[in-house]
């Protein structure tokens, strides 16, 4: 997930502490009593696909197949060879389920690739400064960039000093973990609004509320009207450090050493269909992003959107069910840096963008699922939550209004589609994210083989209702 995701996740957060659900009385009166008798109609057909990955043969298959697909490629940064190469090996590993309309659409993708990384401090004493540089930071000069630290909590106060006191200094952003949606701006804007007040450099507190000395790096932009500086994330308990030191009246200097490459290479979006069975052209679409960061191994950020998509149609196809529409799986490339895979896709089918009934993304995580988060008319909302209403056996009943979820399918929903997010018990994602620890160390099998059931039995239910989802 990177830092666009930020523009999208106002009403995520919301979920966390003001859910909002649709009135049961307005949707018996919306949805009409022939219409909730065909939802729940299929209650058998969703415990056969809950048995079956619970307890029957694709019971574990979910996490078995993560594993060794992230023990064999680790992280695969946009651009590179190794994210190319993963792409083939799903494509592979779906043909050996006896699925073949597989369709790969070429696109280009920004390739940056970190070098040598290194923060010294030198006064008030010498200390080794652990950092992850952010996504298409420019590199230092060779010999590094040597200044003075200078601190602000926010951009109002970033804004308010005088620039003078900032010009040829290290700004270090220092905001207390709030929501992501909010904190995550001062990764994704910071060096642009330092470097406009003359900054020769910027450190931002790494986006989590908590931390094992782990740096977390991510996505930034640098706005066109600025001379482009080096910007990373350092810990929290160095940028606590930093922090106690500046406020004792300390002064702080920094060297810091950062070197990248950047150019653009060819990726591919890859495209799975399990043909429906009355209008095969009318699609519902489930999805994650195969790309990573290069730090970690991508396992939690996507590796388990994109294998619990992956399921569906396998799943659907050893058991012989075909839905009325096709389910259609998409594995998003180069989602890290700008969600530029989903840009491409909605360019790409704008003028058959009619024929997409729903579109589904998991790319907050894959712990025990709760439901989903929504965006579309009420009547859709409505549709929604009575066929969330067949999965409160397994807790994974609950509806979330947001205008915009997921990242990718984000840009999809905002021309008219309706959609869902995964809404998973994810409170320690940030923790892992966009760092070393995002590993397979953070998957549970069980609540995978949970995810990959909901997942699929919903979007075959959606896809098989007699009518659309209401634009």
């Amino acid at each position: 997930m990177n830092f666009l995701f930020s523009i999208f996740l106002t009403l995520f957060i919301i979920v966390i502490s003001e859910s909002k659900h649709v009135p049961k009385n307005t949707c018996k009166e919306i949805l009409g009593d022939e219409l909730i008798k065909e939802i729940w109609s299929y209650e058998k057909v969703k415990n056969v696909i809950l048995d079956y990955v619970l307890k029957g043969d694709f019971k574990s298959k979910t996490y078995d197949e993560l594993s060794k697909f992230v023990d064999k490629f680790g992280a695969r940064p946009s651009g590179s060879k190794v994210l190319e190469d993963s792409i083939d090996y799903m494509i592979e590993l779906t043909r050996k389920e006896g699925i073949s309309d597989i369709v790969t659409e070429e696109l280009k993708v920004s390739h940056w690739v970190r070098g040598e990384e290194k923060i010294a401090m030198l006064e008030p004493r010498n200390k080794d400064i652990a950092l992850l540089g952010l996504g298409g930071s420019i590199s230092t000069p060779p010999k590094g960039i040597t200044a003075e630290v200078i601190i602000f909590n926010s951009f109002d106060e970033l804004e308010a000093a005088d620039e003078a006191d900032i010009a040829g200094k290290i700004v270090v952003y220092d905001p207390i973990f709030t929501v992501y949606g909010d904190t995550v701006a001062y990764r994704s804007q910071g060096a642009s609004k330092a470097s406009a007040k003359g900054a020769v450099a910027s450190l931002v507190r790494s986006v989590t509320p908590y931390s094992l000395y782990t740096p977390h790096t991510g996505s930034q932009v640098y706005s066109e009207d600025i001379t482009p500086i080096p910007t990373a994330a350092i810990t929290l308990e160095d940028a606590d450090l930093i922090r106690r030191m500046y406020d004792r009246g300390q002064k702080i200097i920094l060297n810091i050493k950062m070197s990248s490459t950047y150019d653009v290479k060819i990726s591919r979006n890859t495209l799975i269909d399990w043909k429906g069975s009355e209008n095969p052209e009318k699609l519902v679409i489930v999805s994650g992003h195969i790309d990573s960061w290069d730090v970690g191994q991508g396992a939690m950020d996507d590796g388990g959107g994109l294998f619990i998509s992956w399921a569906a149609p396998v799943i659907l196809n050893r058991l012989n069910l075909k839905a009325r529409r096709t389910i259609r799986t998409i594995f998003w490339t180069a989602e890290e840096l700008g969600l530029t895979g989903a840009y491409a896709y909605e360019k790409a089918h704008r003028n058959e963008s009619h024929n997409i009934n729903f579109i589904m993304e998991s790319d907050e995580g894959t712990f025990a699922p709760l439901g989903l988060v929504v965006a579309g008319t009420q009547e859709a909302k409505c549709i929604i939550a009575e066929i969330l209403k067949l999965f409160i056996d397994i807790n994974a009943s609950k509806l979330i209004e947001d205008d915009s979820p997921g990242s990718d399918i984000a840009v999809i929903i905002k021309t008219g589609v309706p959609g869902a997010s995964l809404y998973n018990a994810n409170e320690k994602y940030f923790w892992y994210h966009h760092t070393e620890a995002d590993t397979m160390n953070v998957e549970s099998p069980e609540e995978l083989d949970l995810g990959t059931a909901f997942w699929t039995a919903v979007a075959y239910i959606i896809a098989d209702l007699s009518i659309d989802i209401p634009r």
